[in-house]
């Protein structure tokens, strides 16, 4: 009778309290915003695929339900009404975590019903020596999902017009400038986020978000400090027709001394290129001509010409040894699809680097995806840690609308912040310590790898974790 009692409590207790929250939303959203400007609870600046994401994912939470929000894009609407035959050059590595995120806010099915190639196996080996790691789910789950970036945006923006009712959305505008509110009580101080368009119109906002890329006007403004370089590389991308129809449900990565090369499906003919490497290599590459391109992109994935006899015979040794070790934790070989052609017009170029943001948050701002940190492509993890963010976040401020708290309160914007740097950076330095441990052929150096990569390649469990870590 008690623990019935006590459930009766509880439910009361949520009921009253969610009352209280969705009553309180009503109240704050619609208070007028005085002489600067129309008021928003939350203001998203930038539209691709994390600042779109976020506005669903805001718009969906029924503890938002009746706040004002506003999605800010300085582009076009991004509508497909049926998609291309050629692929995009660029392409997502989505993740499990993402694609989970995705489908909670209405946008996976959109998705599933344009284009998409999932992927059970990644297989990862070194170009000085015939170290290799694989990475694959049980019974051949799918892994991840590659998805034109076009076809992402695209599906979150047909969903965002189903949220008509909840977020506005204004296409082709341009902000100029924002003032900030102090985290203190002043005579002559604003209470909420300033933010002036190009049009002269002025906004307010309880919280702004910032989505707007790696060069952030909202971080910069913010005068949120920022560690970053340049890798002194570009990545080349193509789209890649393969000799012949394959299964293609692997991804291939090389790690070769000039940087990583990396083959991603798209279907069971064709696969997308990011080829890392140094400017003056990428601008030869893409002064090429076709056939001599594919035959670069061929020896770079099959040549052994950087292998060095001494690092394969005690790499052999150390394989041998492990297999009596752990039999069961030794990968097969697989060879990669050979490729035959690339697509019309489908080679480019993009500089590389690293960037973080040394806080994603201030009084009423907030940084996700590239505008709060910028990553090299060798793991594929740009948009999945974007994603994760606009997972946290939107939690905090659906808890924070719960109780009733104002949404732009340093206290629960900490917990954002805290949550995603734990996650954000183990994973920044993991894959700035493999750009670097692979930017090299000298022999200790490779040796060292090598063996590395076969001890962790032959513990099933550490693979697993490494796996999980990177699908949050």
């Amino acid at each position: 009778m008690l623990r019935g009692t006590l459930l009766i409590t509880r439910s009361a207790t949520a009921l009253i309290c969610g009352s209280r929250a969705r009553a309180l939303s009503t109240t704050v959203g619609t208070e007028p915003a005085g002489e600067g400007g129309q008021l928003y609870d939350v203001i998203i600046s930038g539209g691709g695929m994390v600042g779109t994401a976020m506005a669903c994912s805001l718009g969906m939470d029924p503890n938002l339900e009746g706040r004002k929000i506003l999605l800010l894009e300085a582009g076009n609407k991004k509508v497909m009404d049926k998609v291309s035959e050629t692929y995009s050059t660029r392409v997502s590595s989505i993740s499990r975590g993402s694609a989970s995120l995705l489908s909670g806010i209405g946008a996976w099915d959109h998705i599933v019903n344009m284009r998409y190639k999932a992927y059970q196996r990644m297989q990862v080996w070194d170009a000085c020596s015939d170290a290799l790691i694989t990475f694959d789910k049980e019974n051949l789950e799918e892994m991840a999902y590659v998805v034109e970036n076009d076809i992402v945006v695209a599906a979150l923006t047909k969903q965002l017009d189903s949220l008509a009712g909840q977020v506005e959305v204004q296409y082709r505008t341009k902000v100029v400038k924002y003032n900030w509110p102090r985290s203190y009580q002043a005579a002559d101080s604003i209470p909420w986020v300033q933010v002036m368009l190009a049009n002269g119109q002025m906004l307010q906002t309880r919280l702004l978000i910032g989505a707007d890329g790696p060069n952030s006007m909202v971080r910069h403004e913010a005068g949120i400090p920022t560690v970053k370089w340049n890798y002194d590389q570009s990545a080349v991308v193509a789209v890649l027709r393969l000799s012949e129809p394959t299964e293609n449900n692997v991804a291939w990565q090389r790690f070769l001394p000039t940087g990583p090369i990396a083959m991603l499906p798209l279907s069971d003919m064709e696969s997308s290129l990011v080829w890392s490497t140094s400017h003056q290599h990428a601008e030869e590459l893409l002064e090429l001509d076709e056939e001599s391109f594919v035959d670069a992109i061929n020896s770079a994935f099959w040549s052994n010409e950087n292998h060095s006899e001494l690092v394969e015979t005690a790499g052999s040794l150390f394989r041998t040894a492990l297999s009596f070790l752990m039999p069961t934790g030794t990968s097969v070989r697989q060879l990669p699809p050979s490729v035959a052609s690339i697509g019309p017009k489908s080679r480019v170029m993009f500089p590389l680097g690293m960037g973080h943001a040394s806080e994603y948050i201030r009084h009423r701002v907030a940084l996700i995806g590239d505008a709060a940190h910028r990553v090299h492509p060798l793991a594929g993890q740009g948009a999945n840690l974007g994603f994760g963010d606009v997972a946290c976040l939107t939690k905090v401020l659906s808890q924070a609308a719960f109780n009733g708290k104002d949404l732009g309160a340093m206290q629960h914007l900490l917990e954002y912040e805290t949550e995603r740097q734990r996650h954000n950076l183990p994973m920044m330095a993991a894959i700035d310590l493999m750009k670097r441990l692979y930017s090299t052929n000298a022999a200790p150096v490779v040796l060292l790898r090598t063996l590395g990569l076969q001890a962790t390649n032959a513990v099933p469990p550490l693979k697993d974790q490494i796996v999980a870590f990177a699908s949050k």
